[in-house]
Parts: C-alpha cells; structure tokens; sequence
C-alpha cells in the first residue's frame, strides 16, 4: 500500500465473536483476513481498513481472540463501546435471544448494524428491527452468505445463461450427523437445541432456504413443512443430559410465485452419502445441474440416459457419469468475506447493499411459517411483508 494512499478508518463494535461462527467465519475468515489483505481496496489508491473492537462477556476468551487475529481491542462493556464514536457500526453474532436488545442500543447510538441471521425468532421481533434501524437511519444489513458459495455462484450463472431452460423443480440436501455427547462429544452447542434458547433447526435453516430461493428461483408463495425431534435426549458442554425441546429436523416443500417447486430436507441427524453437507439439484426442460457448496455439475438434455425400470438386475448405467463438472472460472473468496466487504463499501461509498434487515424478517416470517404448518399439518400462504 502506498503511503499517499487514501485510507477510510471504520471501528466495528464485534459483539458475541467467542462463538464457533463469530470467531472463524467472522473475525478470522472475514474482518482479520481484510486486515491481512491490507484493507477493501475501492479505488487506485483507496482503501476501507475495518477496525475492530470485541465485545463479549468472557474477557479471557476476548484477549485470547487478539492474540490470534488482527484484532487488538476488547472490552467487556458494550455500552461503553456504543458511546465510542471512532466505532460506526455494530455487528452482533450473539444468541438469537439476545440480538434484539442490544441492535436496538445500537442503532440507538447511531451505529449502522450488521448481523447474523436469524434475526428475531418471531416475524414481528424481526420487523421491529428492521424499522427502528429505518427510523434511526441507520444503514443495516443481515448475513446471507450462502449466496457467495461456489457452489451457488456457479448455479446462479447457469440459471442466467438460459442453460435450464423453464425450471421445474429444486431439491435440496442438508445436514449432517451431529453426535449426541453421549459417547462422542457434540459438534454443535447444546443451545441449537433448546427452544426456550432460540434453538431448532427451522429457525436456523429456513432462513437460509428463503434467500437462497428468493435470490435464485423465485419468490417463495407457499410452504409444507414438518418438523421433527428425532433424538430427545443430548449431553450438555458440561457432560449432563439434557431434555431436546427444539427439533433436529425439517422436511419442507414450498411452492414459488412463478410455480417452481423446491423442496428443502434439513437435518443434524443424517449420515452423509452425497457430494456435500448440501447439494442443491436443479431440474429443468433442457437440462440439469447439483451444486454443493463449492463445486456444481451440469447434465445436458442431449447427455441425458434414457434408463429402463428392472428391479430384477443390476443397473446397467453409471448415474453419476454422464455430468460435467463446471470449471471455476475465478477465484472465489470466502462467502463471509465478500458480503463484509459489500458492507464495508455501502457504510462508507453508499453502494446498494440490498441484504437488509427486511431481508432478514423474510427469513424469520420462512420459519415461523414453516412451524404453524408443522402444527396444523396444512399448507401456509406466505403473504408480503410491508
């Protein structure tokens, strides 16, 4: 970096980074490697440099997290950190329960937020959100980062390029087996699975499936969804069972606008035999394609087997030959990375950044839908949010 160039400071409360997400994908992976990178470049010689403040309850996991990353400050006082004006924008990857609150304090101080999903557990907590940062004049965004995976990069390209032809239909595989703590400790904290915590996996996931389908396939109209707690017992951090009053698991298929039908099983209770903890299968007239979370295949009408149904013998093709794999045709940076650096750009240049906190509580209206239909064992209308 030049020592003429054009340096735009931006302090960042981080608050809630101790955790699995906050600390890998959002300090280290994201804000860190930015810093490593020598700050956003956004002009010849203009840079965006974050400077980050870590906020949590743990001070001693906070001076842990600054001998590891870029970052060199925290505190265990948020509300002295939101009174800091070097410091312009509030990220929270705190516990669903506890967002609410402080972004309220937040834009309160004038911060502009940016924060995990879900939002709110309930559809009204999440747009009581969305118009206090629209009343303060905040600019706000929420995390989506599915949507620069690889994987669907590569998938949202076919779909521009005409490769599917009319699209019919979208599957999609989620999940993975999360062990019980019983005799191999959990890979997940116990919280996912308390719902008086904010825990369950239709609050997790059905977020993700809205933007995803939204950005990609179309607006979502309708869901069918059922939910399940398939194991009802798991081992707490501190080695003591637990009672799981949150599900583990979510069959849903929702019907689209423009008629397409997706549908989505989630799950922390499946061994995997496919290409990636999600794929995503497309199917159209002229063709097909499976994405996961980096690498995507496609297979043309023209390559299409034409099989014969024969219980009684072997299978005599090879299904998974016959795809060609889509080659990368860039380099593709972390998924976190690139929607911080979008943030970054919108706080400080005015860039559009259309992930907004209404975005956000389009995920939550997904999941509280998701949930009534899971109740009333009935298809839910997903009306507009205004």
């Amino acid at each position: 970096m030049s020592k003429d160039a054009k340096i735009h400071r931006v302090g960042i409360v981080m608050n809630g980074v101790t955790g699995r997400m906050g600390t890998n994908q959002h300090l280290l992976r994201s804000i860190s490697a930015i810093i490593k990178q020598g700050g956003v470049k956004v002009g010849p010689a203009e840079f965006i440099m974050p400077d980050p403040l870590l906020v949590g309850r743990n001070a001693v996991k906070l001076h842990r997290l600054t001998q590891i990353s870029e970052a060199k400050k925290y505190t265990t006082d948020l509300k002295a950190a939101l009174a800091d004006p070097d410091y312009s924008i509030y990220f929270d990857a705190q516990g669903t329960l506890l967002r609410s609150a402080a972004v309220k304090q937040a834009a309160a101080a004038g911060k502009h937020i940016y924060c995990e999903k879900p939002t709110a557990v309930t559809t009204a907590a999440a747009l009581d959100l969305y118009h206090v940062c629209k009343k303060a004049g905040v600019k706000h965004g929420v995390v989506q980062d599915k949507l620069w995976l690889p994987g669907l990069v590569k998938l949202r390209r076919l779909i521009d390029s005409g490769f599917f032809g009319k699209i019919l239909s979208v599957r999609g595989e989620f999940g993975y087996w999360v062990f019980e703590g019983h005799t191999v400790p959990a890979q997940r904290p116990s919280w996912n699975y308390r719902k008086e915590e904010g825990g369950g996996l239709i609050i997790d996931m059905l977020c993700h499936w809205r933007y995803v389908i939204d950005n990609l396939f179309g607006a979502v109209g309708a869901v069918s969804c059922l939910a399940a707690t398939h194991i009802p017992e798991r081992v707490d951090e501190n080695g003591k069972p637990y009672p799981c009053t949150a599900d583990d698991s979510a069959y849903a298929t929702f019907e689209l606008e423009n008629g397409v039908i997706c549908h989505f099983n989630s799950s922390w209770v499946t061994r995997v035999r496919r290409d990636d903890l999600l794929t995503v299968q497309v199917d159209g007239t002229k063709g097909s394609a499976v994405a996961g979370l980096r690498k995507c295949w496609t297979q043309h009408y023209g390559n299409t087997p034409r099989p014969v149904w024969n219980p009684d013998a072997d299978q005599p093709i090879n299904f998974y030959q016959g795809w060609s794999e889509v080659p990368d045709q860039e380099e593709y940076d972390n998924a976190f990375k690139i929607q911080w650096e979008l943030f970054l750009k919108h706080v400080v240049l005015g860039t559009p950044f259309p992930w907004t906190l209404l975005e956000g509580a389009k995920g939550v209206q997904l999941a509280e839908l998701g949930l009534q239909s899971s109740k009333k064992r009935a298809w839910v209308k997903v009306p507009k949010l205004k």
